[in-house]
């Protein structure tokens, strides 16, 4: 598999080394902006995919410029949502309006929660095709956003702005999220890492509770990440 011939890095160092050099406007590093909608507080305002019977049906797409190794590490990185979660990924027929569509992009992005059409998760080939990075772009799809933007953030963690690239200030801005009466997870695969866009290689993120922590060295989807995913679509 392409995926266990790789070190893994960070997802934050995937996202920020891989969308460094993208021109357009992402928010809080790897989010594409709606700008029909404002997207923050999305779930409750109709972006939630929807649920059938038991199971959250979520139509996909892969890009044919994938290798056969590229789509099975796509395929088998959706496959985990099955085991812990009641959302199920199937392939996209002609009668599903609404869809998610995985391409090659220029880097890690996607938008959040559920968008009209076909909508893109760009997945660059070279730099993105990790299983926590895809889960991380995945998790945005359904309606997540970061894990240290979140509204009650700052009983928790402290943002060294001093530390941050200038210009990306925003990426560290708060956003009013619906925490599903879960606890603040350090270890999110939707966490970014202590040092995440920093300008000089000191922190730009530090837990309260113990400045030395490593935060958000997941390779996967987190308890937290599924209880959420379970709780706000109802599983």
């Amino acid at each position: 598999m392409a995926e266990t011939a790789k070190k893994f890095p960070d997802v934050s160092e995937v996202i920020s080394k891989v969308n460094g050099g993208i021109k357009k406007r992402l928010l809080h590093g790897d989010i594409m902006p709606n700008l029909r909608r404002n997207a923050a507080p999305c779930t409750a305002e109709g972006c939630k995919w929807p649920k059938h019977k038991k199971y959250v049906y979520v139509p996909v797409s892969i890009s044919s410029k994938y290798t056969k190794d590229e789509h099975i590490t796509i395929i088998k990185s959706l496959l985990t949502f099955h085991k812990t979660t009641c959302i199920r990924f199937v392939w996209r027929r002609w009668w599903h309006r609404h869809f998610l569509y995985f391409f090659p992009g220029t880097g890690c992005w996607s938008y959040l929660g559920r968008q009209r059409r076909g909508q893109a998760i760009s997945l660059k080939q070279d730099g993105c095709l990790y299983w926590d990075t895809i889960q991380h772009e995945v998790l945005h799809a359904l309606g997540f956003h970061h894990e240290q933007v979140r509204s009650d953030r700052d009983e928790y963690i402290s943002i060294q702005t001093e530390n941050i690239l200038p210009g990306l200030e925003e990426n560290f801005e708060k956003v009013a999220t619906n925490n599903l009466e879960t606890p603040y997870d350090y270890q999110s695969v939707m966490h970014y890492s202590k040092y995440a866009f920093s300008k000089n290689g000191k922190p730009t993120i530090l837990a309260k509770s113990d400045p030395e922590m490593i935060l958000g060295p997941a390779k996967g989807m987190s308890r937290n990440d599924t209880d959420r995913a379970n709780k706000l679509y109802k599983c």
